[in-house]
């Protein structure tokens, strides 16, 4: 490759590189902002709480207008598990990057 094409070969890299490093950080901001609602949202999942909301919603004593995702039982269970392993992807990412660094 001469000079001229490795210059644009890598300033293409260097575009490349920064948008997607900038996108996962507005991403990895949010996530970390919605920390706290997927906390919320485990200790609901499965409680005494729960299940009564859940028998009042089988038993049609909740508003038919009332969104009730959360009383699906895969609702909250799909995004706990996506949770999980986005976190587990997440130290794997970190992992293989870190044993990458050069001294």
């Amino acid at each position: 490759m001469d000079q001229l094409e490795r210059i644009k070969t890598m300033e293409q890299h260097l575009d490349r590189a920064s948008q997607a490093v900038m996108q996962l950080s507005a991403a990895l901001d949010n996530y970390a902002a919605a920390r706290q609602a997927i906390q919320e949202l485990s200790a609901y999942y499965g409680s005494d709480e729960w299940k009564h909301d859940y028998a009042d919603d089988e038993a049609g004593r909740l508003p038919q207008s009332l969104k009730r995702g959360v009383l699906s039982e895969d609702g909250i269970w799909n995004l706990l598990t996506d949770s999980r392993e986005l976190n587990a992807r997440l130290l794997s990412i970190v992992d293989d990057y870190s044993k990458q660094e050069k001294p």
